[in-house]
């Protein structure tokens, strides 16, 4: 009885253990992004940051799958990788990274974990109900943003302050079309060879439009600090965690697999202000506790109506 018991502690454990590994690395590591992108656009432009990053980072997966010699995405799948490609990083990637050259990585975390609340809006303008938790859900959401801000209102006169947040409310936008799109219309293709496709086309469009404005730097005039950014950003950003999430999210239930949303937040506001002396006041504190609770509570409305 007791080997018997043994056993079936060890293949449960078998079965969850490396799923919850990867779910922590995705929630701790995917919050010192924001620190990462903070540090990398100190000394260059935003948009030039993520396009060498994506560049490199597709490059690689690119090449890993070519070698392994994986079917190519066919028809539709093309038309997906490319809406993908735009929606998740030229905008909401390029915009996000942009928007920390104005507000503080951690403040831009918080802005980023609020992407549950854009879709509820858009589900909304399409003419779905909404339950009485997601409004409830998203009127405490509305309540740990104002206290957040409430030490900003100062800030607010600043137009580059307005500015980065314009930028990453923006981001969070994009991305959740991003996502509604992938659950609706993604086809069925292997999910880490697409990202690599949707990170190098997305690269190429990005060095498109920084050539067409002329708002870039030469290679040789990007300090040391930036380049070890964007080594840090391509390994535990776009390979590393991005395994990781996707291993998650095919492994584990879904309200398991998005709690990394909720502690993304936690991580760059501790770090950021630890490393980079950002403000860490009881407002931000308690703030950004209050809307992460109003975060689960419109993802756990969403996941009992589907």
């Amino acid at each position: 009885m007791t080997s018997r018991i043994k056993t079936a502690i060890k293949t449960k454990v078998n079965f969850i253990g490396l799923p919850i590994l990867a779910l922590c690395w995705v929630s701790f590591f995917w919050g010192t992004t924001w620190l990462a992108s903070k540090e990398g656009v100190k000394h260059m432009p935003a948009f030039q940051l993520a396009g060498i990053r994506q560049f490199i980072a597709g490059s690689l997966y690119l090449s890993f799958f070519l070698f392994k010699k994986t079917p190519w995405p066919k028809g539709k799948q093309w038309k997906s990788i490319l809406i993908l490609s735009l929606l998740n990083f030229v905008l909401s990637n390029g915009l996000s990274t942009w928007g920390v050259k104005y507000i503080s990585s951690g403040l831009g975390a918080i802005i980023g974990a609020m992407v549950p609340v854009w879709i509820v809006f858009i589900s909304i303008f399409k003419g779905e109900k909404i339950t009485r938790l997601a409004l409830i859900g998203i009127l405490i959401c509305f309540g740990g943003v104002c206290v957040i801000f409430y030490e900003h209102l100062r800030d607010f006169l600043q137009p580059d302050f307005q500015f980065g947040i314009l930028l990453s409310i923006t981001a969070t936008i994009t991305w959740a079309f991003g996502t509604l799109y992938t659950k609706k219309k993604a086809a069925s293709f292997n999910p880490y060879f697409s990202l690599g496709l949707q990170m190098f086309i997305s690269s190429i469009s990005i060095f498109a439009f920084i050539g067409a404005t002329g708002t870039s730097i030469p290679l040789s005039e990007i300090p040391v600090n930036s380049w070890w950014s964007i080594a840090y950003l391509v390994i535990f950003g776009s390979i590393l965690t991005f395994i990781a999430f996707i291993y998650a999210l095919q492994k584990l239930p879904t309200e398991l697999s998005s709690v990394y949303a909720y502690i993304n937040p936690i991580v760059a506001v501790i770090l950021g202000s630890l490393i980079f002396g950002e403000p860490l006041t009881s407002a931000i504190i308690f703030g950004g506790s209050v809307t992460l609770i109003g975060l689960y509570l419109i993802n756990f409305a969403m996941r009992k109506k589907h």
